[in-house]
């Protein structure tokens, strides 16, 4: 990640307000969301970690997406329960939690493997928030005790409402892709499945062959020739319309017909 600086008190709010308008009027993804809110996490806040979590609609659970310490193994697989430790009961709460020191000394308090950043003093946990919902939450850390001073949980505060709902716009129209794209798969599976049938029905005229025994004949010819069984079927079943034209001339004399 690029070194960044600290926002000025003074220009930080004006700052801040362009840089996340910027990106929501943008069409991240939402990976590249994630980068952002980390990105001006740290500027705000000067911290030493910080870690961006989801919440999966499916499971529920709390799933870490995001860092700025590098986490290859444990992004998009660490995961806690909602109500599970501090970023639980954040999520749960929808609610801040700042400790300046010795954060680890929290009741709420758990350490999660892989993590280095659950060893640092200073921890300050806020939600995302989409329509009024918690989405996610943001973790920063510190190496040493920080005071977390109000201007800077109002910010980070305003980074997760104004970027949850940007995030949730581009989860929605990553999700919405994916269903066109598995609507365009089922489609072309029923077509490859139609092509196949009729191409067994021929053989099956053809060669006197059972249902299963031409389903085995495209099947075996696919994977010796290592074609895909459609475009074998399309073959067999423009074989077969030449084959009817060539000896219907009145077929053809239609065709040309028209």
């Amino acid at each position: 990640m690029a070194t960044v600086s600290k926002m000025e008190p003074k220009s930080s709010q004006v700052s801040l307000l362009h840089k996340i308008s910027n990106i929501v009027s943008s069409e991240r993804s939402v990976d590249e969301m994630l980068g952002e809110i980390v990105g001006l996490t740290v500027q705000v806040t000067d911290c030493d970690a910080c870690l961006v979590y989801l919440i999966e609609p499916d499971s529920g659970e709390i799933v870490l997406r995001a860092s700025q310490v590098p986490h290859a193994a444990e992004i998009g697989h660490l995961s806690m329960r909602m109500g599970e430790g501090i970023t639980g009961w954040v999520a749960q709460h929808k609610s801040v939690v700042a400790l300046p020191q010795n954060a680890a000394a929290d009741k709420r308090f758990i350490r999660l493997p892989g993590l280095i950043e659950d060893t640092y003093d200073a921890f300050c946990s806020v939600p995302l928030i989409s329509g009024g919902e918690v989405i996610g939450v943001i973790n920063i850390h510190h190496k040493e005790s920080h005071d977390y001073s109000a201007e800077e949980i109002s910010l980070i505060s305003f980074i997760g409402e104004q970027m949850g709902g940007a995030l949730a716009r581009a989860k929605l129209q990553e999700l919405n892709a994916r269903l066109q794209e598995e609507t365009l798969e089922m489609k072309k599976q029923l077509e490859t499945r139609k092509l196949v049938e009729r191409a067994k029905g021929i053989l099956q005229f053809k060669f006197q062959l059972t249902e299963e025994e031409a389903y085995l004949r495209l099947r075996n010819e696919s994977r010796r020739l290592r074609r895909p069984m459609r475009d074998l079927a399309e073959a067999i079943i423009l074989t077969e319309d030449l084959s009817r034209k060539s000896t219907d001339p009145q077929l053809d004399r239609e065709i040309e017909g028209d």
